[in-house]
């Protein structure tokens, strides 16, 4: 289920399109006003941003420029009332995927919107994002918004295998097992190499007994 999050201050448009889009299948979280647009964007991982412009505190071409300095590559549509070209050439010169004019179809919407969420899987497919974290599995490299994160060999392999099987439970006898078949590295080692991430930002938690979950 793709996650959109959807900046509009207009409540009624905002109730009408989270409840046009649940039924969709998109899981939507909404919010009016720019800071807390930006709180929600640090807080979790989304696939798709909604953005109106013209929003209380931080507008929407803001907030969009601060998530492209920091390294969010999120596609972004633009649902605003502004129909000037400067407008328009200025959304996409913040970052902007693409530009819907309102009043518009909802129909239309939605095609743009799977569009995106198609070029978006092809392009990252690639790459494995949590928060505002990256695996890059053909590089097996680490980044930070679009910051390389230097890890050892060890810690390395257990970023890859979290990142691979984010929201899961990874068993810390499997860990153990991967990491040079269980021989080299005892558990007071593993969860030293854990602790290390988790001073990286990583959002690793602790199943005591049991193992470990990026979530």
């Amino acid at each position: 289920m793709a996650k959109i999050l959807l900046l509009e201050d207009d409540e009624i448009l905002s109730e009408t399109l989270t409840e046009l889009l649940s039924s969709e299948n998109f899981e939507v979280t909404n919010v009016n006003d720019g800071e807390k647009a930006l709180d929600a964007s640090f807080m979790q991982y989304f696939d798709l941003l909604l953005l109106d412009v013209n929003v209380p505190f931080l507008n929407g071409f803001e907030f969009l420029k601060s998530l492209r300095d920091s390294g969010d590559m999120t596609p972004a549509i633009f649902i605003t009332a502004l129909t000037d070209v400067a407008s328009l050439s200025h959304g996409f010169d913040v970052g902007a995927d693409d530009y819907i004019k309102k009043p518009f179809d909802f129909d239309e919407l939605l095609v743009r919107i799977h569009a995106l969420l198609r070029k978006s899987y092809h392009t990252y497919a690639n790459e494995i994002k949590v928060d505002n974290f990256r695996f890059v599995i053909e590089k097996n490299e680490l980044y930070h918004g679009a910051d390389f994160v230097p890890l050892s060999p060890y810690e390395l392999q257990i970023t890859r295998l979290l990142f691979q099987n984010f929201n899961k439970t990874l068993l810390k006898e499997h860990l153990l097992y991967e990491l040079n078949s269980g021989k080299e590295m005892s558990e007071g080692a593993l969860r030293v190499h854990i602790n290390k991430l988790r001073k990286v930002g990583l959002p690793i938690t602790t199943l005591k007994g049991i193992g470990y979950r990026l979530a």
